[in-house]
């Protein structure tokens, strides 16, 4: 079966491995965003728009990203595709909570990709500054979360009114 995804320009024709399960969930009209490393080794494609994009200040972040903070757009795993075998992962345990964090990046180049979370077994994060075209990202259009607040630099700004949390929004 062939799907025209739109509200992606141009038209994106797409036969996806999920798109049969989302057909029967009512989903037929879905936008896809592509992105990769800077090598250009690793690429993949998001089905979807993000639940929410978490704007991580802990300082596992601000040393995985080499600056600030993290800006992790959320999907649902079965929404990334990626191969399996284009990525280097790296487990850090948590000294706070003791949970895993898996740091996926380009084994070529080293650029991050995302993250997978013991603590939310059915999601992916993807970094946003590996989308071809980051620009789509909106806070007025998705849910924007900043967490680890207590870790951020004091040289980096909120907007007014941003959903903030000391630490994470699940303990």
């Amino acid at each position: 079966m062939l799907w025209i995804v739109r509200g992606v320009t141009p038209t994106i024709l797409h036969r996806g491995r999920n798109h049969a399960k989302w057909a029967q969930q009512g989903i037929t009209d879905m936008v896809e965003h592509k992105g990769g490393c800077v090598c250009g080794r690793v690429r993949y494609t998001v089905h979807g728009e993000p639940e929410r994009v978490t704007i991580c200040h802990c300082t596992l972040c601000q040393r995985r990203t080499g600056t600030a903070f993290g800006v992790e757009a959320v999907f649902q795993l079965d929404r990334v595709d990626i191969p399996a075998d284009a990525l280097k992962s790296h487990r850090h345990i948590s000294d706070e909570s003791g949970r895993w964090l898996d740091q996926q990046f380009c084994p070529d180049c080293g650029t991050n990709i995302g993250i997978t979370l013991e603590a939310v077994p059915g999601i992916r994060t993807i970094a946003a500054g590996t989308f071809d075209d980051p620009s789509w990202i909106d806070p007025a259009k998705h849910k924007f979360r900043y967490v680890f607040m207590r870790s951020a630099q004091h040289w980096s700004e909120l907007p007014e009114g941003a959903e903030q949390y000391e630490a994470h929004f699940r303990k």
